[in-house]
């Protein structure tokens, strides 16, 4: 019975010894944690480029809306009233240069989700140097060229086409080239300061020395100066090349709509004891809208971005 119980007690012994022996299990190391969001974040920065307009033309056209003393087709001394009418009775294209240095600011946040994604919200505001632009015309018309006197009408005319600052509210949308290379569309609400005026100086004249060879000369203007808004899309690249500081590169398209401005030139005189009065509605309309290409430096809080606690 002695030997049982000592061949057990080395039995257990030597199993004890074997199991030491053995290697021990330890679980996988758990996976490494993602990167921390680098864009996610409120920033703000500056920016300067150049813009120029898609629109540089002024349309001008001008009617008869009345014409004395009784109707278009009347005849005074020789001439019809119509002649009268149809000095302006048409419609003119003239240009006129918006393009210029653009500089200013922006303020935006980035959320930056699924690791290759960003998107936020941009506003920026800037001015515009060198966008003022002006065109001047002289021209003499005839009409009325099958009666006795050959009427003509010299006109001097005078536009001028201005956008004084810039300023958009965009959403951003992008993709991660690399974790420091974001490409980005953007798009949203575009406002600007932007202003126009149309001026017309004219005179009747004859050529033959008519009884009506010259009239007094007369002119009108109108303009428009206010803050309109519209609509931009675009899109840039975007490079964190330091911590918390980024260089950007962008194109945008803005478009603010047309402005219309009328006025009306008159006349009235007397022509071989006859009266004669007329009068023009004349229309200016022009398209402010035009491109943008700018570079931008932004400096990152990245306040928004949740801290990353491991887990094991």
């Amino acid at each position: 019975m002695k030997r049982i119980f000592v061949t057990l007690a080395l039995a257990l012994t030597a199993s004890t010894a074997l199991a030491a022996d053995l290697p021990s299990y330890k679980a996988p190391p758990p996976p490494p944690l993602p990167p921390p969001p680098l864009w996610t974040g409120f920033y703000v920065g500056l920016n300067a480029g150049g813009t120029w307009a898609g629109s540089n033309t002024i349309t001008t056209s001008a009617f008869p809306f009345f014409i004395g003393p009784a109707g278009p087709g009347i005849t005074v001394a020789g001439n019809t009233a119509r002649a009268f009418g149809a000095a302006l009775g048409a419609t003119s294209n003239m240009g006129v240069n918006n393009s210029g240095f653009i500089g200013g600011g922006q303020i935006g946040y980035n959320w930056q989700f699924m690791n290759s994604f960003v998107a936020g919200v941009e506003a920026d505001i800037q001015g515009i140097a060198g966008s003022s632009g002006s065109t001047s015309a002289f021209t003499i018309g005839a009409v009325d060229t099958t009666v006795t006197a050959v009427a003509q009408y010299p006109t001097f005319s005078r536009v001028t086409k201005n956008l004084d600052y810039l300023g958009t509210v965009r959403g951003r949308l992008g993709w991660l080239f690399t974790p420091t290379l974001l490409v980005y569309g953007t798009g949203g609400l575009a406002y600007g300061g932007v202003s126009t005026s149309t001026n017309i100086f004219q005179q009747a004249l004859s050529v033959t020395g008519a009884p009506f060879a010259v009239l007094p000369p007369f002119g009108g203007a109108s303009s428009f100066s206010d803050t309109r808004v519209g609509w931009t899309a675009g899109g840039g690249l975007e490079w964190m090349f330091w911590p918390n500081w980024s260089a950007k590169v962008e194109y945008l398209y803005y478009d603010l709509g047309t402005v219309a401005t009328s006025f009306a030139l008159a006349q009235a005189t007397t022509v071989a004891g006859v009266p004669v009065s007329f009068a023009n509605l004349v229309q200016s309309r022009t398209r402010f809208n035009g491109n943008i290409v700018r570079a931008g430096i932004n400096y990152h809080f990245n306040w928004g971005a949740a801290p990353i606690v491991a887990k094991y």
